[in-house]
């Protein structure tokens, strides 16, 4: 949806340049695209003094003019120069653009050493992030910094092996030299040295794969995984995959080498994706996807052929996990229309013959379906996949879990309860709750709160039907 920019095109900034069209927007700012392909931050004075006071800009940083009865500060910048939400930046093409970057986090951070970064809009011109102070979760600075470093992918800076293959362009002490002129300990990076680095490097390149690597890597001085509002699957995660891979000496002692396949199923918006992306983060593995939107191809043998790559990929950069999302597109049954064609058989005997290889050299292999019922037999046997999990509607202990957990990270005011919102919201999926707690802080927000408020959560609730309750009989829009 097109924004509606604030000042008319052409209108001249005290610094000459010329404003076209809004780009971005947030409650007390936009940035504008100028003319010659620059841009330029347009902030009301509200939130420019903020940034003064606080100490981030000095008086003159940015430029105070009016338009009718308001008055803006701004500052305009070339196309050289990076400007922009750090949730839209793209990633740095080189080492000079993150180090840029890395040096105006730690700037920021000497300032403001407590407001969250991870909506504040990075202005190189000035070496400065500058938060917008929205009602959202704290995100970690590790996690930010992990964020803008691979263009949008929520990983920690901590978890240095993902981040590395994630970051192919630049090399390990690179990487690191960029993390601590973040500010980031470097006590708290998985670093290697050179040569392993570089032994690593050759073992992908070649295809061969070693079993003298532990994979129990940072795992054995970390706390127990957790999962928020699922204490049966955090459960099941740390018994059958963590105590594995921390203890795999004695287990292997006893024949046991790996964690063994699994499968997840249940309705959408039951926490099956957020599952596995909060285990993903918490192994700090790299992770490879199959879905049909990246290997399905039209054409005979090429699906096979992306699959295989998949698996040689996750099978190189082991230990490694390998998400299946919505299995049933690859591995339904006969019954249901699929292995009609000599290529589908192909390709069902693609997954039959590499998930057990891929689990023997140490990928954790987790597949995703809302249709199990569909699912071939073949497939299904012990020994490719060993369990299967159900991830159901959520309980009210669950929910009020939860909803603790996505609270605590919120300003909110003192009368805000999980109890109430969790008796309504029993029985439904789990994106329901995170939904209610991000249009309740978007109308507190609306209505000038700097704090959640506990009666725009229950009046979100009130408006929002379950899915499978509502009426789709409206022409445009969702609740």
């Amino acid at each position: 949806m097109a924004i509606e920019t604030w000042l008319p095109i052409g209108f001249a900034l005290p610094d000459g340049a010329k404003a076209k069209l809004a780009l971005y927007e947030g409650q007390d700012w936009q940035i504008v695209e100028t003319q010659g392909h620059g841009r330029a931050l347009i902030a009301r004075e509200k939130l420019a003094l903020h940034w003064i006071d606080s100490g981030l800009l000095e008086v003159g940083s940015l430029a105070g003019f009016l338009f009718g009865i308001q008055k803006y500060f701004s500052i305009s910048c070339g196309p050289s120069h990076t400007l922009a939400p750090l949730v839209d930046c793209n990633s740095p093409n080189n080492k000079s653009e993150a180090l840029a970057f890395a040096i105006a986090f730690k700037t920021t951070r000497g300032i403001d050493k407590e407001n969250p970064l991870q909506d504040a809009i990075y202005v190189e011109k000035l070496s400065r992030l500058l938060p917008t102070y929205s009602i959202t979760s704290r995100t970690e600075d590790d996690v930010v910094l992990g964020y803008w470093l691979t263009g949008g992918a929520r990983v920690s800076v901590k978890s240095f092996r993902r981040l590395r293959q994630m970051m192919s362009w630049i090399d390990a002490k690179h990487l690191k030299d960029v993390i601590m002129a973040a500010g980031i300990e470097a006590k708290d990076l998985i670093i290697p040295d050179a040569a392993s680095v570089e032994i690593s490097t050759q073992i992908a390149a070649s295809g061969e794969h070693t079993t003298g690597q532990s994979p129990s890597g940072a795992l054995e001085n970390k706390k127990s995984f957790s999962l928020p509002g699922r204490p049966k699957l955090e459960s099941f995660f740390n018994e059958h995959v963590v105590e594995i891979i921390i203890n795999q000496e004695r287990y292997k002692a006893l024949g046991i080498e790996f964690p063994p396949a699994i499968i997840l199923h249940g309705p959408p918006g039951c926490g099956k994706t957020f599952a596995v992306e909060r285990l993903i983060e918490y192994l700090g593995w790299p992770s490879f996807q199959i879905d049909a939107s990246s290997v399905a191809s039209p054409y005979i043998h090429e699906t096979s052929r992306k699959v295989s790559e998949v698996f040689d990929k996750a099978m190189q950069n082991a230990p490694s996990v390998l998400v299946i999302d919505e299995m049933e597109a690859f591995l339904a049954g006969r019954e249901y229309g699929a292995g009609g064609s000599h290529h589908r058989v192909e390709e069902m005997a693609e997954f039959l013959r590499r998930i057990p290889e891929a689990t023997k050299n140490r990928v954790l292999i987790i597949a995703m379906t809302n249709r199990l019922e569909m699912i071939d037999v073949a497939i299904m046997r012990r020994g490719r996949f060993d369990h299967v999990i159900k991830v159901d509607f959520a309980s009210e202990d669950e929910i009020r879990e939860l909803l603790e957990k996505l609270l605590s990270n919120i300003p909110r005011e003192d009368g805000v309860q999980a109890a109430p919102l969790a008796k309504k919201l029993a029985g439904r999926p789990l994106s329901d709750v995170t939904f209610v707690v991000r249009e309740g802080a978007r109308l507190s927000a609306r209505s000038g709160k700097d704090k959640l408020v506990q009666d725009f959560l229950l009046a979100v609730l009130d408006k929002t039907p379950s899915r499978g309750e509502e009426s789709f009989g409206r022409r445009i829009g969702f609740v």
